[in-house]
C-alpha cells in the first residue's frame, strides 16, 4: 500500500465515543489503512454541514446518530461506505444511499444480545426494588426510610415484551426461565409459532398493553411506531405500569410518558434510549424521582464492544480489498456494476 494511496483513503469515527476506546489496536489498525479522524455532531445537524465536514472521506464508522438523510448523500459524493457501530440504521437513509452506491452494514444482532437484555433486566429490577433510591438513602444516613423502598417481585409479574427479535427474545427468556414470570409478545413481524416456542404467550398491540404489569420495549424504529405510544395507548395500560425501553426513544412520546408517571398511571420508568441524546437537561423526565436512565450504555459490556469494534475495522478492511463486507444492509448496491472492484477503494 502505497503512502499516497493511504491517504487517500480518509476514515471518519462519527459520534462513537466508545470505538477503539477499550482496543486501542483496532484503531492502529483502521490507521494502517488510512487517516483517521473522530467527529462528534448534535443529533440534529443538517445533511448539508454533515456533508460538507465530511467532503473527501471515504470511509464511516457511525453511531446511532447523527441522521445521514437524503441531503447528506446528494451533496456527499466521495463516501463508499457507512459501517453502523450498532444493530439498528435507523439513522440512515437506505434509498439515498443505495442510489449513491454507499454500503452501509451494521453489527450482527448476536453481538449485541446478551448485554442489551441483560441491561434491560436490570433496569427491570431497579424499577421493582427501588434500588437507586434505596442506595441514596444509605448515602444519606437515612436507613430508617427503608419502608419506603417497598417493591414488587418480577415473578409475579405478568410480562409485555413489545418487539420480540434477538434482543426481545433473550429479554423474554431471561424474564421467564431465570424468575418464572408469566411473558406475553407482541411482535408483527414474528410468527405466532416462533413466539409460542420461546414458552411466551403472542397478543396483539392493545391486547399486550392492557395485560402486562411491566412492558419492555426491544422493537426496531421505523416510520409505522415513530411515537406508537401516546395518551391513548397509556389509557389502556394498567394503573401502576412500569415502562422499560432499551430500543428507541422515539417509539414513546416523552411528554406524555413523563404526565403519566406524575399523575400516578406509571409506577417507574427504566430508560437507556432518549428522542434526543444526550437527553436535554429541561427534560420532564429528568424531574420525576421513579425515572432512572442510563447514558445508552445498553452495548456497553467488554465483549459486545471488541466484537462491534473488530466489525467495523474488518468492513473498511474487505472493501479496501476490493472484497464484499460482511452484513450489507442495502444489497442491491452489491448489484451495481463494478461495484466491489476496487476502483473506488484503492
Amino acid at each position: 500500500m502505497s503512502g499516497e494511496k493511504r491517504t487517500e483513503r480518509k476514515i471518519a469515527i462519527v459520534n462513537s465515543s466508545t470505538f477503539g476506546r477499550y482496543h486501542p489496536g483496532l484503531v492502529d489498525r483502521l490507521e494502517e489503512l488510512g487517516e483517521v479522524k473522530r467527529f462528534q455532531f448534535p443529533s440534529g445537524v443538517g445533511g448539508d454541514r454533515l456533508a460538507e465536514e465530511l467532503e473527501g472521506y471515504r470511509f464511516i464508522i457511525a453511531s446511532v446518530t447523527p441522521q445521514f438523510d437524503e441531503e447528506f448523500f446528494r451533496l456527499q459524493r466521495d463516501l463508499i461506505l457507512i459501517a453502523r457501530h450498532g444493530i439498528g440504521c435507523d439513522n440512515v437513509d437506505l434509498e439515498a444511499a443505495t442510489r449513491s452506491g454507499v454500503l452501509v452494514t451494521r453489527v450482527a444482532g448476536r453481538h449485541e444480545r446478551d448485554a442489551v437484555a441483560e441491561l434491560a433486566l436490570s433496569l427491570t429490577l431497579v424499577c421493582l426494588r427501588r434500588i437507586v433510591p434505596g442506595v441514596r438513602a444509605v448515602r444519606e444516613d437515612r436507613w430508617e426510610d427503608r419502608f419506603n423502598f417497598t417493591g414488587r417481585e418480577l415473578s409475579k409479574l405478568e410480562v409485555g415484551v413489545i418487539g420480540y427479535g434477538n434482543i426481545g427474545s433473550r429479554f423474554a427468556e431471561l424474564v421467564k426461565e431465570g424468575f418464572g414470570a408469566e411473558v406475553y409478545a407482541y411482535d408483527p413481524n414474528v410468527a405466532d409459532a416462533v413466539i409460542e416456542k420461546g414458552g411466551v404467550t403472542p397478543l396483539g398491540f392493545e391486547a399486550i398493553l392492557g395485560r402486562s404489569d411491566l412492558l419492555s420495549f426491544h422493537a426496531s424504529l421505523n416510520e409505522d411506531n415513530y411515537h406508537f405510544i401516546g395518551k391513548r395507548q397509556f389509557q389502556l395500560m394498567k394503573d401502576g405500569v412500569i415502562i422499560v425501553n432499551t430500543a428507541r426513544g422515539e417509539l414513546i412520546e416523552e411528554e406524555e410518558l413523563a404526565r403519566q408517571v406524575r399523575e400516578g398511571k406509571v409506577r417507574a420508568v427504566g430508560l437507556d434510549v432518549a428522542e434526543e441524546e444526550p437527553i436535554p437537561r429541561d427534560n420532564p423526565l429528568l424531574e420525576e424521582e421513579n425515572v432512572f436512565i442510563t447514558p445508552h450504555v445498553g452495548s456497553y459490556t467488554d465483549y459486545s464492544l471488541e466484537k462491534m469494534d473488530s466489525k467495523m475495522v474488518e468492513d473498511v478492511e474487505r472493501v479496501v480489498r476490493g472484497k464484499v463486507p460482511h452484513l450489507v444492509v442495502n444489497k442491491r448496491v452489491l448489484r451495481q456494476e463494478n461495484r466491489m472492484e476496487g476502483s473506488r477503494c484503492n
